[in-house]
């Protein structure tokens, strides 16, 4: 038998401490080394109690959650999970290094057995993730000259779209590789990141800062452009129709047309839109939990389509590009470093 897995947590509120506590402490595979009031208190017992995960809250006295994960990845390395309600402070996060967040709201609601699964699911998926690379957006903005030598090398596609799925880790694997594409990309881009409610828009909109192409969260009924990156709305599934004009077309639903835990899911989207698209589409699987995409691969693969995977070696969580690799429906693994210059070539075949 494994032994549990040590949890501190640091938050700045008694009550929240005691449910977060209580919370863990009802995983047979979790349980809480110890508590910290503040970002000061908990990098003296980081250092003391050595815990596998820590829980963090951002909204905190003395020092706050996001200098005290800066101190953490710089002084002891370790998986963290940030608790929070703010959109802005939680995609800073994921650039400082976490591995997850949770909505603290969501912990409020006390006995909801769900809500408690999916706690006890990314607490220990953190913590035996490998911790995310931080990259400086100027390191991974390609130079004018860079760009030009890319699209130089792809004249004509052979693909018509590229859909990319995924969910921990995914907001920093997805700005390695958006930023990469030049403004003059001429394909539409779709892409879904497992997400609460109201954190798609932010994410499209912070990512349409920092990328050549613009980026923006999915509309009903739009019809997908070139050089666009489509972000799918978290809370509603996201299909892509074609039309009578050859255009695709993006079709939200509240409900899926088959078994899915997430909203969105990346099996929907493949689905939708596979046996139309056949060997036009091309399919990346980036990190994340689970195994939604697996269906959607299957389908892209009957269908005549291509997919990529992201290897072992750089996912924050090998699970959702592991059970497609292992199904056999992977044309290709890459880490997030090149994966990039693998899609590019893989657009053209």
């Amino acid at each position: 038998m494994e032994p549990r897995i040590g949890v501190l947590i640091v938050d700045d509120s008694a009550y929240m401490r005691k449910l977060v506590s209580a919370i863990i402490e009802d995983s047979p595979e979790l349980y809480v080394i110890g508590k910290a009031r503040n970002g000061i208190d908990a990098l003296e017992k980081i250092k003391k109690l050595k815990p596998d995960v820590v829980t963090l809250d951002i909204e905190m006295p003395e020092m706050d959650g996001l200098e005290t994960l800066e101190h953490i990845m710089i002084d002891c390395p370790l998986p963290v999970v940030m608790l929070t309600n703010g959109i802005d402070s939680t995609l800073e996060a994921f650039e400082r290094g976490a591995v997850d967040f949770v909505l603290k709201e969501n912990l409020l609601h006390e006995g909801h057995q769900d809500i408690i699964r999916d706690f006890h699911s990314r607490v220990l998926s953190a913590a035996k993730a490998k911790l995310p690379k931080r990259k400086r957006t100027e390191m991974i903005i390609p130079t004018v000259d860079v760009k030009e030598q890319q699209v130089s090398k792809i004249v004509n596609y052979a693909k018509e779209l590229l859909i990319i799925g995924s969910s921990t880790g995914g907001p920093s694997a997805l700005q390695t590789i958006l930023t990469q594409f030049p403004k003059n990309f001429n394909l539409p881009i779709l892409v879904i990141q497992h997400m609460p409610p109201g954190f798609t828009k932010p994410l499209a909109e912070r990512f349409d800062k920092l990328c050549e192409l613009t980026v923006k969260e999915a509309e009903h009924n739009e019809v997908m452009e070139a050089g666009t990156v489509y972000i799918a709305p978290a809370g509603l599934q996201t299909t892509v129709q074609k039309n009578d004009q050859n255009e695709y077309k993006i079709r939200l639903k509240i409900t899926a047309t088959v078994e899915t835990l997430y909203k969105p899911s990346v099996d929907v989207s493949l689905l939708s839109i596979a046996a139309t698209c056949k060997e036009k589409l091309l399919a990346v699987i980036l990190t994340g939990m689970g195994d939604d995409g697996l269906r959607g691969c299957k389908a892209v693969k009957a269908t005549g389509g291509m997919v990529l995977g992201e290897s072992e070696e750089s996912c924050v969580v090998y699970g959702m590009p592991k059970v497609v690799f292992e199904a056999g429906l992977v044309d290709k693994q890459a880490t997030i470093d090149q994966m990039y210059e693998e899609i590019m070539n893989y657009l053209s075949l």
